[in-house]
């Protein structure tokens, strides 16, 4: 062995990408916070270090009271259990602007009104897997993955968008989505509070309560929407697409700081991400959970560093990625920044 290849060996100097940080092991113990758990994972590394990276980004963000965040909701967040983490998150003062998606609406404001997503499986052991769901369909549920919603709980919702929710936003002029989702809130905080619902209000309501707004770009692509074009096939109901876009900017351009945390990918990813192409300005965090790969050159899937070649990111940002079931990462990451700013 030579006298060159023991140096390289003895001195990690002059390996050109090396520091002397090894990796080390997380640890478990009774009585722990979720706080305390994610601060183990510093020490460990594939996905545990990128969850101890989000985690610390998130709690920075939150912690910024002169930043302004953005929280982007995709995905079956609402049915799958994850309601009051959002609607807390609002009512606690951590989100300035909610965009997600139609779909997010309306199980929000079907459990607002009383309904109830139910646990489901995504199959029968005794059926083949078109004959399990085809029971359901002649059962009246539907299904999505293993959460059930019975047909009347939507029944219940379009009458509850007929009766009080559209009639508000009715007249000669379009009105802007936004102005539609805070009608939606409103009316769910009434007929939450006037039928003693069990279940608390939710993610409209709170956003309505706390003048949060509450942006749904693709709005048309969900039974909120449908229901939407069906009553102003017979009244002077009109959405303006475009509308949001001004205040949505506005608030971007007047933020000291800017921060997002993005729930899965989609339309409300991309709305999120593009409001800072036109503003002098970009994100300083950002947070994405997602479980799309970037190899497919999709938008869910685009990494945070792709965001910045953008320039939807400062070059100096902060943000992490952490690949995922969201209704898993959201609950931890939430608490464990929670913890450390309050």
């Amino acid at each position: 062995m030579s006298d060159d290849h023991e140096e390289t060996e003895s001195d990690g100097a002059h390996r050109e990408e090396f520091a002397h940080d090894p990796v080390g092991h997380a640890r478990v113990e009774a009585g722990m916070s979720v706080g305390e758990l994610l601060e183990t994972y510093d020490d460990a590394g594939i996905g545990a270090a990128d969850v101890h990276e989000a985690g610390d980004v998130l709690a920075e963000m939150f912690g910024n009271e002169e930043c302004t965040v953005f929280l982007s909701l995709a995905g079956a967040m609402v049915p799958a259990g994850m309601r009051r983490i959002v609607s807390e998150l609002i009512r606690d003062g951590y989100v300035d602007a909610l965009v997600t998606t139609g779909a997010n609406l309306t199980h929000d404001a079907i459990e607002a009104i009383g309904g109830n997503h139910h646990h489901g499986r995504t199959h029968d052991p005794e059926r083949s897997l078109r004959e399990h769901d085809e029971t359901l369909r002649d059962e009246g549920v539907d299904r999505i993955y293993n959460v059930y919603l019975p047909q009347e709980h939507f029944a219940a919702f379009e009458s509850h968008l007929r009766e009080e929710v559209f009639p508000a936003v009715e007249g000669e002029e379009a009105v802007s989505i936004a102005e539609l989702c805070a009608a939606l809130g409103r009316a769910n905080a009434a007929v939450n509070d006037r039928e003693e619902v069990s279940a608390d209000a939710g993610v409209a309501a709170a956003a309505y309560e706390c003048d949060v707004p509450v942006y749904c770009p693709a709005i048309q692509d969900s039974v909120l929407g449908l229901q939407a074009w069906m009553y102003a096939q017979t009244a002077d109901v009109s959405l303006d697409a475009l509308a949001d876009m001004t205040p949505l900017t506005d608030l971007a351009f007047d933020a000291d700081d800017a921060g997002c945390l993005l729930v899965g990918g989609g339309v409300p990813k991309n709305f999120t991400l593009q409001t800072m192409l036109v503003t002098p300005r970009a994100y300083d965090y950002a947070v994405q959970i997602t479980m799309d790969p970037e190899a497919t050159g999709g938008l869910s899937g685009a990494t945070l560093e792709e965001a910045r070649s953008w320039g939807k990111l400062e070059k100096d940002a902060r943000n992490a990625s952490v690949y995922g079931d969201a209704t898993v990462l959201l609950p931890l990451l939430i608490a464990a920044a929670r913890e450390r700013v309050e």
